[in-house]
C-alpha cells in the first residue's frame, strides 16, 4: 500500500515541517481515475458491461484493481491542478516531505507520481484495501502519528482526514465540503483555483448546435403553413425536447472521448477534458436531460415524434461508442442525424415528407459531414501527424478521397433541388416556381467556396459554426429566404 523511498526505508521522517500529504482524485487531478478508467473501459469493451458490478461486488479495491489493469490512461494529458502543484513544489523547496495518499489504485498512483516526480512517498489502494476515508486517515496517523502531517483534499470523504491533520487545505472543494471543514476544531484553507462556473456547462451543452435542430421546422415551411400558431407552438417544444436530447448526448460523448480530446489542440480545451467540470456532475446531467426530454416529448407532443427521437439517440449512442471509428459509416451516420431532425418536423406537425426533401437533405448533410471530418484531417496534416487520427478511422492521405465525394454530395443536393422545380406539386405550391432556379446558383457557389476553404485551411472543424460566422454565408442564406419568398 505504501512505498517509502528506498534511501528512507531504515530512517525516520525527520523535518522541521510535518509531511505535506496531497489527495491525487479531485484535488492534485480535476477528475476521477476510478471513472474516467470505468468510462475507458465500457467505451472499448461494452460488450463487457456487466463485468465492473461483478467486480464492485468482490469491494471497490477490487473493482479499482481490475479497472486500473484492464485501462491505460496516459497520465501525461491529465488535467493536473497547478495550485496544488505550486503548494507542493514550495514544500519541496522548503525540504518537507511530500506524500501522495490516494483511494486510487495503486497502479495509476505510481504512474502519476512518476509523470509529475514531486513526491518521496505513495500511498494507495491496492486489490484488498480501499484507501478511503477512515481507512486512509488510519494509515496516515499510523505513519505520521495525529496533527503530524499537514493534508490537502477536497471531498467529503476527507473530512476525517482533515480532522486528523495539523493543517488542512481544499483544493477546489465538493458542494457543503467546506461548510463542514469549517465547523473542524483548527483552521481549514481553501486554495485559490478555478471553480466551476455556468459558463462552463453553456459550453459543455454547446447551446450554439441547438441551431441544428431548427431542421425541424423545414416541413412546416415547404408546407408553407409556417403561420399556424398551433404548429409554431408544437415546434417550438420539438426544438426545446430535441435539443436536450442532444446535449445529453453531446455531454456523454464528451465523458467517453476524454483520452482523445485531450490529444486534440481544440478539443483539450472541453470543459470535462480540462477538468473544469466535475465527471460525477457530468454522469448525473446526462440522464436529467434525457428524463426531461423524453418525458416532455411523451406528455405533449404525438408519439410518432418520442419514436423517432429514440431513434435519433440510439443512433447517437452507437455513433459515441463505435461508429465514429468506422471510415465512411461514421460520415453516413452524421448525414442521418442531420435528417432525422428532418424526420422529427414531419412527425410533430402530421406532414408527409416528400422524397425531394429527404434526396436534398441526405446529400447535403452528406457532403457537410465529409467536410467535417475533411477539415479535422486538414488540421491533423498541418500538426504534422501522418498515422490514424485518435478516435477516427482516417489518416491525412484520405484527404484526396474525400474531397471529390464530398463535392459532389453537394452538387448532388442541388441537382435534386433543380429536379424538385418540374415536380408538378412544386407547380401548385408556388406562384413562380421558376424563381426556385435562382437558389441553384447560390447553393453550387456555397458549397464549392466552403469546399475550397476548407482544402486551404480555413475552415472552423464544425461548419455549422463556420456559416453563422461567415458573412458571406449569412448573405446566401439571406438571398436563399428572398428567393423562395418571391417564388411563393
Amino acid at each position: 500500500m505504501a512505498t517509502p523511498n528506498p534511501a528512507e526505508a531504515i530512517t525516520p521522517a525527520v523535518a522541521c515541517e510535518p509531511a505535506l500529504v496531497v489527495d491525487l482524485d479531485g484535488t492534485l487531478l480535476r477528475s476521477d481515475l476510478l471513472i474516467e478508467s470505468g468510462l475507458q473501459f465500457l467505451r472499448a469493451q461494452p460488450h463487457r458491461f456487466w463485468e465492473p458490478w461483478i467486480w464492485l461486488a468482490r469491494g471497490k479495491a477490487q473493482l479499482k484493481a481490475r479497472l486500473a489493469w484492464n485501462n491505460d490512461i496516459d497520465v501525461t494529458r491529465l488535467p493536473y491542478a497547478p495550485e496544488v502543484i505550486a503548494r507542493i513544489q514550495a514544500a519541496r523547496q522548503a525540504g518537507r516531505r511530500t506524500v501522495l495518499a490516494t483511494a486510487s489504485n495503486e497502479r495509476f498512483a505510481h504512474q502519476v507520481g512518476a509523470h509529475l516526480g514531486l513526491f518521496d512517498e505513495i500511498i494507495a489502494s491496492d486489490g484488498a484495501c480501499n484507501l478511503s476515508a477512515q481507512r486512509k486517515r488510519e494509515a496516515l496517523v499510523a505513519r505520521f502519528g495525529e496533527q503530524g502531517f499537514d493534508y490537502i483534499g477536497n471531498a467529503h470523504d476527507d473530512l476525517p482526514i482533515l480532522a486528523a491533520a495539523r493543517r488542512g487545505y481544499l483544493a477546489n472543494p465538493e458542494s457543503g465540503v467546506a461548510r463542514r471543514a469549517a465547523r473542524l476544531a483548527r483552521a481549514v484553507e481553501i486554495l485559490p483555483g478555478s471553480g466551476t462556473r455556468h459558463r462552463e456547462w453553456l459550453k459543455a451543452l454547446r447551446l450554439h448546435q441547438w441551431l441544428k435542430n431548427l431542421l425541424i421546422f423545414i416541413p412546416l415551411l415547404a408546407a408553407h403553413q409556417a403561420t399556424d400558431p398551433l404548429l409554431l407552438g408544437q415546434g417550438v417544444l420539438a426544438f426545446l425536447f430535441f435539443s436536450l436530447c442532444a446535449s445529453s448526448v453531446y455531454l456523454l460523448n464528451d465523458l467517453l472521448d476524454l483520452p482523445e480530446d485531450r490529444q486534440h489542440p481544440v478539443k483539450r480545451h472541453r470543459p470535462f477534458a480540462a477538468g473544469r467540470l466535475s465527471i460525477k456532475q457530468g454522469l448525473v446531467a446526462v440522464p436529467l436531460l434525457l428524463l426531461l426530454a423524453f418525458g416532455g416529448a411523451v406528455w405533449f407532443l404525438p408519439w410518432t415524434f418520442t419514436l423517432v427521437l429514440g431513434m435519433y439517440y440510439l443512433l447517437t449512442l452507437a455513433y459515441s461508442l463505435s461508429l465514429k471509428r468506422q471510415m465512411m459509416v461514421d460520415v453516413i451516420v452524421l448525414a442521418a442525424l442531420y435528417t432525422m431532425r428532418v424526420l422529427a418536423g414531419a412527425a410533430v406537425f402530421g406532414l408527409p415528407l416528400t422524397f425531394w426533401i429527404l434526396g436534398f437533405s441526405m446529400f447535403m448533410f452528406l457532403s457537410l459531414a465529409l467536410l467535417k471530418r475533411y477539415a479535422e484531417l486538414r488540421s491533423a496534416a498541418d500538426r504534422g501527424r501522418t498515422g490514424m487520427t485518435p478516435g477516427r478511422g482516417y489518416t491525412p492521405s484520405d484527404l484526396d478521397m474525400l474531397a471529390p465525394l464530398g463535392t459532389a454530395s453537394g452538387y448532388l443536393s442541388v441537382l435534386v433541388l433543380a429536379l424538385y422545380i418540374q415536380e408538378d406539386k412544386t407547380q401548385a405550391l408556388y406562384t413562380h416556381p421558376q424563381l426556385i432556379w435562382l437558389a441553384c446558383p447560390l447553393l453550387l457557389f456555397w458549397v464549392s467556396r466552403a469546399w475550397m476553404l476548407t482544402h486551404r485551411g480555413q475552415m472552423n472543424e464544425d461548419p455549422l459554426l463556420f456559416a453563422i460566422r461567415d458573412p458571406s454565408s449569412l448573405i446566401v442564406g439571406f438571398l436563399l429566404a428572398l428567393v423562395f419568398w418571391m417564388a411563393t
